[in-house]
């Protein structure tokens, strides 16, 4: 070995010079080792604080996606609610919590529902508003198909309530205008009928009067004759009566002449009785003039009209009128009522006039 690399063979000035070299790498070896030990102190005080991060993170983002979660089940609540019960309230309520929903998916969706569902809710007014104007006018047939048209655009299964209501309460209101129009075209013929029947009346009882009053003249005519023929006898004889022969024994005795008029049905009219009585020259001549009575027709008939209103099948208003536009009118005021109209939503409404 080399001496000059053994420290004891080194001279002062040498080992002076070691000697400091030796605290340098002491001292060198030392530092680093302190700062590799403090490099890894940092180190592990860096990953300490990130995977505390990471944990507060991910406990936020847990959070927040249970709060997302929370917020969306709320607002698929307030939807179902809103489907069922389709008021301005659930509306409000239902879009207040959707603003809560993150997830802009989830967000168009409910949108989309909440547009659908006010849709509806103008499809119902619409069909609601239709049936009602039916009802107060149940003999336009426009009125009934458009009433026919807003109800079957009523789709929704959310729906499917109402729209059996409304029809229900259609095929209702038709069969009572069909009802109302038949009990007119009946009532119309009967009253054709019954003019006819009295016009052919009339034309007979006019026939037999002027059959009667030929029959008067020809007997008169006859009657003329007789007294023509028997002048020569001293038998007279006028207008179908009858007066005694002349006696030569200076009294002349005539018996009561009667003449009977016609009698004419429907005018009341009875002819005049004629009596002559002529005894010892002095005669006297009594004339009882007949009687004319008042026209005697066909025995009148009123006919009343009932106007009536029922709910489910029990008739809860009804009124009788002498005529029909009384009973129609009796029978819309009360159908327009705000009572009826409520009941309709609720009930089975029915309505008609009917002779009483």
């Amino acid at each position: 070995m080399n001496k000059n690399l053994n420290p004891l063979n080194w001279t002062k000035k040498q080992q002076i010079i070691g000697g400091a070299v030796a605290i340098v790498l002491i001292g060198g070896v030392t530092t680093g080792i302190v700062n590799h030990a403090n490099h890894q102190a940092k180190e592990r005080k860096i990953e300490a604080l990130k995977n505390k991060k990471i944990k507060l993170c991910k406990a936020r983002a847990e959070k927040a996606k249970q709060l997302e979660k929370s917020n969306e089940a709320d607002s698929k609540k307030l939807l179902d609610i809103t489907e069922k019960t389709r008021t301005d309230k659930n509306i409000k309520l239902a879009e207040a919590s959707i603003l809560k929903v993150k997830n802009a998916e989830v967000k168009k969706a409910f949108d989309n529902q909440v547009v659908g569902i006010k849709n509806r809710v103008k499809l119902e007014t619409e069909a609601k508003t239709a049936v009602s104007n039916y009802q107060k006018d149940a003999m336009n047939q426009d009125k009934y198909k458009t009433a026919q048209q807003a109800v079957n655009k009523l789709t929704s299964s959310y729906s499917k309530g109402l729209k059996d209501t409304l029809n229900k309460q259609l095929a209702t209101f038709k069969k009572q205008a069909d009802d109302a129009t038949k009990a007119q075209q009946a009532k119309s013929a009967s009253d054709s009928k019954t003019k006819v029947t009295n016009t052919n009346k009339e034309q007979s009882d006019s026939t037999g009067n002027t059959t009667n009053n030929s029959n008067n003249a020809n007997t008169g005519t006859d009657s003329q004759s007789t007294v023509n023929n028997d002048v020569a006898s001293g038998s007279n004889f006028y207008g179908g009566g009858s007066q005694n022969n002349y006696s030569q024994g200076g009294s002349n005795t005539f018996q009561n002449n009667t003449n009977s008029g016609s009698s004419n049905q429907g005018q009341g009219n009875s002819g005049q009785n004629n009596s002559n009585s002529n005894t010892g020259g002095n005669g006297s001549n009594t004339n009882n003039d007949g009687s004319n009575g008042g026209n005697s027709g066909q025995p009148t008939h009123t006919t009343k009209y009932l106007g009536w209103v029922s709910v489910d099948g029990v008739r809860r208003y009804s009124q009788t009128f002498n005529t029909l536009g009384e009973a129609q009118s009796y029978v819309d005021a009360t159908v327009n009522s705000a009572e009826v109209i409520n009941l309709g939503f609720e009930h089975s409404i029915r309505y008609g006039v009917e002779p009483a």
